[in-house]
């Protein structure tokens, strides 16, 4: 649906007002997390791990193979936080979108407003964890380290629109749990990050290969280790970009319908 992003930008006051208010919340999730992510997964554990480079899909060592994966799952898991009790709430409990859309704001430029917040959130988290990364020796050059970064962002957007979606269709929270423990936790251990899923029954194989994390997690290590195989990059990014021209458009007709109608 068509957004007006002049108008969505006048809402820039209110996030920002948010982070002011919550920012310490989430000291702990965005700058101390990723240290010790970095530190206990791939130092210590990876100590023990010794493995020829071409079973771990070009990484010379445990902890080049695992950070990238870490950062993907660490957007994924951000954005998991911040687009279902948040976005409830807004609906149902503080009933913030319904002072929103009382102005000229329409409700694309609503879910476009909330989407670029989290975003920003992704963009922080991501950051901090790539800089925590710098001092072990994974990067093979600084310009992959900027399109992962880009390419969390995009992964950030592939999990926010859809599940901002599912989210807003929901008639209450109770659905989060089986979100949470159907959807992100088996993401999180099986799409690739811990370990290549090759590794993995066939079947399961398959099935973490259709997962959005798996396409993150595999477009990060690529390009932050520099082994870019350009035609699987390509699969990726499309792949993430389908999901997100998906879910936004689910995302503003179920909102619309759900507040308006």
């Amino acid at each position: 649906m068509p957004v007006d992003v002049r108008r969505a930008a006048r809402m820039t006051d209110y996030w920002l007002v948010l982070v002011q208010r919550t920012w310490k919340g989430s000291v702990v999730s965005s700058f101390v997390v990723p240290f010790l992510y970095v530190l206990a997964m791939g130092v210590l554990l990876g100590g023990f791990v010794k493995a020829d480079p071409a079973e771990l899909e070009g990484a010379t060592d445990y902890l080049a193979f695992v950070a990238p994966g870490l950062v993907a799952a660490q957007a994924m898991t951000t954005v998991f936080g911040e687009v279902t009790y948040p976005v409830m709430g807004m609906i149902k409990w503080n009933r913030a979108y319904y002072g929103m859309i009382a102005s000229p704001l329409g409700v694309p430029e609503v879910v476009f407003a909330h989407l670029a917040f989290v975003v920003f959130r992704v963009a922080v988290v991501s950051a901090v964890f790539l800089a925590v990364m710098a001092p072990f020796g994974v990067f093979s050059s600084p310009y992959g380290v900027v399109l992962a970064f880009l390419a969390q962002l995009l992964l950030g957007l592939a999990f926010a629109a859809p599940i901002y979606a599912l989210t807003v269709s929901l008639p209450n929270e109770s659905g989060f749990a089986l979100i949470f423990r159907l959807g992100m936790i088996p993401m999180f251990l099986f799409s690739g990050a811990f370990f290549p899923i090759a590794n993995l029954d066939a079947p399961l194989e398959a099935l973490a290969r259709v997962t959005p994390l798996w396409h993150g997690v595999d477009l990060t290590r690529m390009l932050v280790l520099g082994e870019v195989d350009v035609v699987m990059a390509l699969v990726h990014v499309a792949y993430l970009a389908a999901l997100v021209l998906g879910g936004w458009v689910l995302a503003t007709r179920i909102l619309e319908r759900r507040l308006i109608t």
